[in-house]
């Protein structure tokens, strides 16, 4: 402040305020109300953090996202219809990330003819399961005290969805990344199995989340979808 020629006095009449105020913030550590340390910051040319750093709003925490609809302690608690609806209600996009999920098959034995029927109304069906050669999914198997388990359920899973590869609107692809969450999109729905460390799918959580804004949990997951479909190699009904 003396630097920039400031008494208190004037500083004082700048912002209207009694000079022994001014002089308390200086001396004393007072922090100014905020439209007078406004005022202040702008008269000496300085951001109002830098001179009452206790001033910046910190963005308040939400204790729950308003883009979760639903969380599960396990897979297991949710009849496989949750997914099969979700699904059937799409309009414009299907999207699957996996390593098998055998377990939709098996429970819902027209989930191909679903997939087929959204893709003829014109929604784009995109669903990436694990190339059952690559070494995460092998690991996977290690991790999950699987064994070749997981392997063999990955190339039950093409088996599942070859008949439907080359169908109008509909993609399978396979995989090699890591698979932190099996993501089941449809439109702006998602439910998201998370995977944990030596636990199989089935035994971890889920999260059922519903897009609300641009960059939020929601996107977030899909932007993830987005980037392993770009690594990922098509699969062709004959092959």
């Amino acid at each position: 402040m003396a630097a920039g020629g400031w008494t208190y006095a004037a500083l004082a009449q700048q912002v209207e305020v009694d000079p022994k105020s001014v002089e308390r913030w200086v001396n004393l550590g007072r922090i100014p109300r905020r439209a007078t340390a406004l005022q202040a910051a702008k008269a000496l040319g300085e951001d109002v953090h830098a001179l009452w750093p206790t001033l910046r709003q910190a963005r308040p925490a939400r204790a729950i996202s308003p883009e979760l609809v639903a969380l599960y302690g396990q897979r297991a608690d949710i009849p496989v219809s949750a997914f099969t609806d979700l699904m059937a209600q799409a309009r414009e996009r299907i999207d699957i990330l996996v390593y098998a999920a055998v377990f939709l098959h098996e429970a819902y034995p027209r989930l191909n003819e679903l997939l087929t029927e959204r893709a003829a109304e014109g929604c784009t069906v995109r669903i990436a399961i694990g190339d059952p050669d690559s070494d995460n999914v092998q690991a996977r198997g290690q991790e999950e005290r699987f064994g070749h388990g997981i392997e063999s359920r990955c190339r039950l899973a093409l088996m599942h969805y070859k008949p439907v590869a080359d169908t109008p609107g509909i993609e399978v692809r396979t995989h090699a990344t890591t698979l932190y969450n099996s993501l089941y999109r449809a439109d702006d729905q998602q439910l998201v199995n998370a995977h944990v460390w030596g636990v199989n799918a089935y035994a971890a959580p889920v999260w059922h989340l519903r897009r609300h804004e641009t960059g939020g949990m929601f996107d977030t997951y899909a932007d993830s979808f987005d980037a392993v479909w770009a690594t990922a190699t098509r699969v062709r009904e004959e092959g």
